[in-house]
């Protein structure tokens, strides 16, 4: 079975205020940075790649449009893998981030 990874990605109206991190934190950058990091995996290098962002949407609130459709897909067994920039764009909440990693 071919794995699919979701790319996750997720910035805020804060995130995009903070002049000194907007780049960094941008959704183009972001993607960027996760591509790379797929490329140097030999495990993952041929999956097939999906992609959902939040744009504007803040992480304390986990019914962001496209983050729910990811879970599902996960849910469904369509989705095995996620990657994301790092745990505070899945969201702010640690331990409901925990939640999702099991």
């Amino acid at each position: 079975m071919d794995k699919t990874i979701a790319l996750y990605m997720r910035l805020s109206d804060e995130d995009d205020n903070l002049a000194a991190h907007e780049e960094s934190n941008s959704i183009s950058h972001q993607r960027k940075l996760m591509l790379d990091h797929i490329q140097k995996l030999p495990e993952l290098k041929d999956c097939n790649i999906m992609e959902f962002s939040d744009d504007g949407y803040s992480g304390a609130d986990f019914s962001r449009p496209n983050f729910v459709k990811m879970m599902d897909l996960v849910k469904a067994g369509k989705i095995q893998v996620i990657v994301t920039k790092d745990y505070s764009r899945l969201g702010r909440d640690y331990l409901e981030v925990g939640n999702y990693m099991e």
